[in-house]
């Protein structure tokens, strides 16, 4: 490639894939040739506490079947393993670029690191192009009728239905242009190693979400069956189109799944508004709570030693596969934040560092929900009781026994790390203390 010939760029990032991507389709059609960039990002990297981190292998062999796609247009992939500002640095001093073109990411950081690489371009006179592509609304697309962002669900879906217009969920044809790709013999990757990491062995869930639609409403809360789509990685990472996915839930007789990526979009919105979330109660009265804050309590819970089966389950699952199924991940958070009092934020990042398809603004929204501090927040006073929960969702013990081989035998299966009784008056008390005050 003629490095002095202009070429646009789009930078590859939540969005991994070649087919329906906004920004990427509006580069090719930009009439320059595209160069096409992933930047594993050593400010994130570096944060990561597991060096076999199933994300970070999940990324690079995704990162790699890219590679082998573009091939196949007489393209390759720009990988680079730096900081983003420095990266970019050096990609200005090593191309000529009319242009780079992204799509947005709403994450806090990600803000932060999009406003200062938008400096360096235009410090050169390269605009930097952004588009919606991850979600079907986005920031201010579904507000109030004054303007100010939706705190409550209910409200914010009724909205979204009444806004989607079939425009909104059309593919965009990206297919059409690939032949605008840079010419460009293919290029070399850092590995894995030279990165830090090491290749996970944790299987990753398919595409494949269809199936589970249609009975998604009478399955969904079972954790024993496959009733949910595990499609959640590739949402992530954008190896699936929302537009696809959503389009798909809308035409389908029952809406229950649909509602699950409308509560998707309706915490990225509020993380978009109120950032603050990721640290702090959504409710500021919550932050007053006086959390005990057992160490050992919480390794318990890490590991699945609580005594309480259900949660035992879902968290030794979690271990294991990078999953753990939306009912349970409730029953767990109720247990961690209120049975044993123990700040919802430690959760948060547990579940963080551990899971597959975590996505910061449903995981804050998710646990806050739990903890009663966030948004359309279950009351304080309504804490889960594990056991009955068990009774209502694993009645025949599927799930457990799965997860917890030593729950049929008594003697070697703990007992309740607290009793549920008195936690439960425990947790009213202190709650009603810091809401008092």
């Amino acid at each position: 490639m003629d490095n002095k010939s202009a070429v646009s760029i789009f930078w590859f990032r939540r969005d991994l894939r070649l087919n329906d991507n906004a920004g990427l389709y509006h580069a090719l059609k930009s009439g320059r040739p595209v160069l096409p960039l992933f930047i594993f990002d050593k400010e994130i990297l570096d944060e990561l506490e597991d060096k076999d981190d199933a994300r970070v292998t999940f990324i690079y062999e995704t990162i790699e079947q890219l590679g082998r796609e573009l091939q196949q247009y007489g393209s390759s992939l720009l990988v680079i393993y730096d900081k983003a500002e420095r990266a970019w640095t050096n990609i200005i001093k090593d191309h000529h670029i009319a242009a780079v073109y992204i799509n947005h990411d709403y994450e806090p950081y990600a803000r932060k690191r999009d406003n200062a690489i938008k400096e360096i371009l235009s410090a050169h006179g390269i605009e930097l192009k952004t588009f919606k592509d991850q979600v079907i609304f986005e920031k201010n697309e579904v507000v109030k009728d004054d303007g100010k962002p939706y705190t409550v669900y209910t409200p914010y879906q009724r909205k979204w239905y009444s806004s989607i217009k079939p425009f909104y969920l059309k593919s965009y044809p990206t297919e059409k242009y690939l032949k605008n790709l840079v010419k460009i013999k293919a290029l070399p990757v850092p590995s894995l190693q030279e990165m830090g990491f090491e290749k996970s062995t944790m299987h990753f869930p398919g595409r494949e979400y269809k199936n589970v639609i249609e009975d998604y409403k009478e399955k969904r809360n079972f954790p024993a069956i496959k009733g949910t789509s595990h499609i959640g990685i590739h949402l992530r990472f954008g190896t699936v189109s929302i537009r696809e996915l959503a389009r798909t839930a809308y035409a389908s007789h029952d809406k229950t799944w649909l509602s699950e990526l409308i509560w998707r979009e309706f915490y990225m919105m509020i993380l978009y508004h109120f950032p603050q979330t990721t640290n702090h109660a959504f409710r500021p009265e919550y932050d007053r709570i006086q959390w005990i804050n057992g160490e050992k309590q919480f390794e318990a819970w890490c590991r699945g030693e609580t005594g309480y089966p259900i949660v035992d389950a879902g968290m030794r699952e979690l271990n294991a596969t990078g999953f753990m199924h939306n009912r349970v991940r409730m029953i767990a958070a109720s247990l961690l934040s209120k049975h044993l009092l123990i700040d919802w934020r430690w959760g948060e990042h547990y579940f963080a560092r551990k899971l597959l398809d975590y996505e910061m603004a449903s995981n804050v929204g998710g646990w806050q929900w739990a903890a009663g501090s966030g948004t359309d927040a279950a009351p304080y006073f309504r804490i889960f009781n594990p056991d009955a929960q068990t009774k209502k969702f694993d009645p025949n013990l599927e799930y457990i026994k799965k997860w917890v081989p030593e729950y049929a035998d008594f003697s070697k299966y703990p007992k309740p790390i607290i009793d549920h009784a008195f936690a439960r008056e425990r947790c009213l008390k202190a709650f009603k203390a810091a809401l008092a005050k």
